[in-house]
């Protein structure tokens, strides 16, 4: 028997045109885009996330997209779940998944496994998000250094995590990252552009989505209950108005913030694929979207579909 077809894998940072990307893959491949993107699961975030449009979806299938209210918190646990259903769904339709998204936690957990690492403990969990971001560094350094030279510690909700398991378990944050099966290892594909035209991408998409309503977007999420969503709360754009809301900055300095905001969070998002995953990086600040797709198909072994 001939082996199924394998799906495809496309990641890097926002703003770099992987949504388009996969959407005309999909039509050439008859293919279902997944979404890798933690928070485009959310119902209501939709200009500040750019989710694909309504036409979009109605070209292409999309999935993990709108799942989840605010009301309810969301993991990568839970996204590696839906989404192999989804796939099992997509490939009993003789199609093509298609992982699409800027997520790099969600992908490491689809393709490397899910941390064997304890569950929460809320007095633990209180005790650290009480203490300065500076402490807790502090502390991970003198108790890991290893996990202290390794992770985001810029990202608070990282470090927490790290120290909690940790003071849980009294033993290296490392033991309970999944070990790659490199038999098993799929090609991620990590679209990259130069930093010149990747920041004026990220600009224009800035200014697009305030433009669209991003600020009453936001308005009508507060009274849906943004603020309660830890997850969803420190969505890009989102956060930066809720500040200027509670009269931290202008917008106009909500502008500029949040621009600049994301152009962090897209070096981070690099960062994390260049150290997390043996990808196949493609520059598309020296390509075109057919040598692209081109590129993928040759080494997944695809063919379009006539």
């Amino acid at each position: 028997m001939n082996a199924e077809p394998p799906a495809i894998y496309l990641a890097g940072p926002t703003a770099v045109g992987k949504s388009a990307l996969a959407l005309e893959l999909a039509q050439r491949l008859s293919g279902e885009i997944i979404s890798v993107d933690s928070m485009q699961v959310y119902r209501g975030l939709d200009i500040g996330t750019a989710k694909p449009s309504a036409e979009e979806r109605a070209l292409v299938p999309h999935h993990l997209i709108d799942v989840m209210d605010l009301s309810e918190s969301f993991d990568a646990a839970q996204f590696v779940r839906l989404a192999q259903i989804a796939e099992v769904e997509i490939r009993n339709r003789n199609r093509i998944p298609i992982y699409c998204g800027g997520t790099g936690f969600y992908f490491k957990a689809l393709l490397h496994g899910l941390s064997t690492a304890p569950p929460s403990d809320g007095l633990v969990r209180s005790a650290l998000e009480a203490t300065p971001l500076t402490q807790l560094l502090e502390e991970l350094q003198q108790r890991d250094p290893a996990a202290f030279a390794s992770i985001d510690c810029q990202n608070p909700r990282r470090v927490i995590r790290a120290l909690e398991i940790i003071r849980l378990t009294n033993r290296p944050f490392a033991d309970f990252q999944p070990k790659i099966n490199a038999a098993n290892a799929a090609t991620l594909f990590v679209l990259n552009r130069a930093s010149t035209d990747l920041h004026h991408r990220i600009n224009q998409r800035v200014d697009r989505i305030f433009d669209q309503g991003l600020e009453a977007e936001t308005r009508a999420l507060l009274q849906r209950g943004l603020r309660e969503n830890r997850t969803a709360q420190q969505a890009l754009g989102y956060r930066q108005l809720c500040e200027y809301f509670d009269g931290e900055h202008s917008l106009a300095q909500v502008v500029e913030l949040v621009k600049l905001r994301t152009r962090q969070f897209a070096k981070r998002q690099l960062v994390f694929f260049k150290h997390q995953f043996a990808a196949r990086w493609i520059d598309c600040s020296q390509s075109t979207t057919s040598q692209t797709i081109r590129t993928v198909l040759n080494e997944t072994g695809h063919c379009e579909q006539s």
